[in-house]
């Protein structure tokens, strides 16, 4: 990523852990990033929204990244979600820039994750495919499966799992096991 467009994102970033989204200026852009108005405008020709909607997604990609590094290596892929599923949602729940928001204009950001979570479900899915090819070279995921899209489906089931898990327990760890080899990945692993 170029360097100003990342100072453009992390001070957009800032703006919005002091000000909120709704308070946030492309001007208060410009002094938080040290970059000019101008330059921000050649950067995102949309505008502020713009730069809010990217700095979103930045900041959901950063969240994953930074969970994946956590997680580290794990046996198999049902291990690794065993394990991502409830840090992800001990992490988010802990957010705070993400928190703040939720509580003070959960509208705006709702709207603002649902235009940018192809991009947050790509890139789960980027992290998620190795970890599918292991499984099935070592006869865990079942042949026939194409890949790619089930690491898209995966991606898809576990954004949303992470955000309302609904009747999901992810703080039982056997909870969590039975939802990601029944549900998750019940029709990919081999018999």
């Amino acid at each position: 990523m170029d360097g100003t467009r990342l100072q453009v994102l992390q001070g957009t970033y800032d703006c919005i852990v002091r000000r909120g989204m709704a308070k946030t200026t492309v001007d208060d852009i410009a002094a938080a990033s040290g970059v000019s108005r101008a330059s921000i405008y050649r950067l995102f020709p949309g505008g502020r929204d713009e730069v809010l909607r990217e700095t979103v997604g930045w900041e959901m990609e950063r969240f994953f990244l930074r969970l994946g590094a956590e997680l580290g290596d794990a046996v198999d892929f049902a291990e690794f979600l065993e394990r991502a599923l409830p840090l992800a949602r001990r992490e988010l729940s802990e957010h705070a820039v993400l928190q703040k928001v939720l509580e003070t204009e959960p509208d705006r950001l709702n709207a603002l994750i649902t235009v940018q979570q192809h991009r947050v479900i790509g890139a789960i899915a980027a992290h998620f495919l190795p970890l599918l090819v292991r499984d099935r070279d070592a006869g865990v995921v079942r042949d026939g499966v194409d890949l790619e899209q089930a690491a898209e489906y995966v991606a898809r089931l576990c954004l949303s799992l992470i955000a309302s898990p609904g009747r999901h327990d992810l703080g039982d760890p056997a909870e969590v096991r039975r939802l990601v080899h029944h549900e998750l990945l019940g029709g990919l692993l081999a018999a």
